[in-house]
């Protein structure tokens, strides 16, 4: 006995003409694909936007997701290599990036030439990562990839400095007629006319809302974070095409923060205080829920700036009790410095919070080499809110500005990292 449908003849009838058995069967398919097909390509779609984000920040998370091509990227980054490890080198050839004095939209507050520093050796080092080099800074590729886009800062006065770094990076390619710096409260914005670009600035020093918000009057001693309430500040960030994030100095008040419950109108407050460390937890988790619901990852970016390191004591680098980074002109080059004004505890949170999201956003982790470069603050050498008193001018150490950095300087080097990261991924 033959075994059912084994020879062609038992599948025809006739000249030519298909079985019904055979055509039963087709009809029985066709049925199933039609009245199922569209969970078919829910199951195929989730299946390839598991493969869509770009590399996340630790290398668990990384392993989840395959790797894709990453929006703005013209190239790959050197296997294996860790751009934020790696040694500062003199460079006098090179370096300054540009020039102080030509970049008219440095704020007087970094312009430490202007403001009498005696030399410019904390001009003319270059971050040179191991086994590996950072590819030049390309102005011309960057506004070209901003052409019709909006690229935007956010966060406080360190993220502003990195701001005002990248506009001198990339200014001198524009004509005078064809640019304009303007600023309408917490928002200053730089237009690339030829371009239809812009590169943006945002005050939000805790990117949620907070008693702290007025770009100009905000040195609040008694700061106050409002819980959940991102999209007070969020809703300028929407259309942005790539974002960099950063805040972690406001948070430096002491051990706990004041959290507000309730709305900032409310005539009763309710308030609690939480550790610094959950605090920024509850920022940090606010800020990517955002990027979740309002970035798109297939056509934008988002970045984050690790913690900006102060040199308020000189002791930290065997210098003399009550002493800060006034009068330092040398790098520390202990490789495993660590400041006590960078809080561990601060990094342990990004990263724990980080390597558990799905949201593709890449982490500049500008910390360590900021941490050596005790000579590129302000110092003294900027122009002060309000005048010295005799006291002061007699204690320079007094009065001197160690978390901010002097431009042409640092921040250059966190824009080449950006400007790495952005295009090499």
């Amino acid at each position: 006995m033959k075994a059912p449908f084994s020879t062609p003849s038992s599948l025809l009838k006739g000249k030519g003409r298909l079985s019904p058995y055979l055509l039963t069967l087709i009809l029985f398919i066709l049925f199933v694909a039609i009245l199922y097909g569209q969970d078919f390509m829910c199951i195929f779609g989730q299946q390839l936007q598991n493969y869509s984000y770009p590399d996340k920040i630790s290398s668990s998370s990384t392993e989840r997701v395959k790797r894709h091509k990453v929006p703005f990227t013209v190239g790959k980054a050197e296997e294996g290599c860790d751009v934020f490890s790696g040694r500062w080198v003199r460079d006098e050839l090179s370096r300054p990036l540009y020039e102080e004095s030509e970049c008219p939209y440095i704020q007087p507050q970094l312009t430490c030439q202007k403001h009498g520093r005696p030399n410019k050796d904390y001009q003319h080092w270059r971050w040179q990562p191991h086994g590996c080099d950072l590819p030049k800074f390309n102005a011309s590729l960057v506004l070209e990839t901003l052409r019709g886009k909006r690229m935007m800062f956010v966060g406080d006065s360190l993220n502003r400095g990195q701001y005002v770094s990248f506009v001198c990076l990339i200014h001198r390619l524009i004509p005078e007629d064809a640019k304009s710096m303007e600023t309408f409260d917490s928002l200053t914005v730089f237009t690339a006319k030829d371009y239809n670009a812009t590169i943006e600035f945002y005050w939000a020093p805790f990117l949620l809302e907070s008693n702290s918000d007025d770009a100009v009057i905000h040195r609040i001693s008694d700061r106050i974070v409002r819980k959940g309430s991102i999209n007070k500040h969020g809703r300028n960030w929407k259309g942005v095409d790539i974002l960099v994030f950063n805040t972690y100095l406001w948070w430096m008040t002491g051990l706990k923060m004041k959290i507000l419950l309730g709305s900032f109108d409310d005539e009763a407050k309710e308030i609690v205080e939480l550790s610094t460390e959950d605090a920024y937890r509850m920022a940090m988790k606010s800020m990517l829920r955002w990027v979740r619901l309002n970035m798109d990852p297939k056509k934008t970016r988002v970045f984050f700036t690790s913690m900006s390191p102060s040199h308020g004591k000189s002791i930290d680098w065997g210098g003399e009790e009550g002493g800060n980074c006034y009068n330092e002109t040398t790098l520390i080059d202990d490789p495993t410095y660590w400041g006590s004004d960078c809080r561990k505890s601060i990094m342990e949170v990004i990263g724990e919070v980080f390597s558990k999201t799905k949201v593709p956003i890449t982490f500049l982790n500008i910390t360590q080499l900021s941490s050596y470069r005790r000579d590129a603050h302000t110092s003294i050498y900027k122009k002060q809110w309000s005048p010295l008193t005799p006291e002061q001018l007699a204690n320079p150490v007094s009065y001197a500005d160690c978390v901010h950095w002097c431009l042409p300087g640092l921040q250059d080097t966190w824009n080449e990292l950006l400007f790495t990261k952005l295009f090499y991924a």
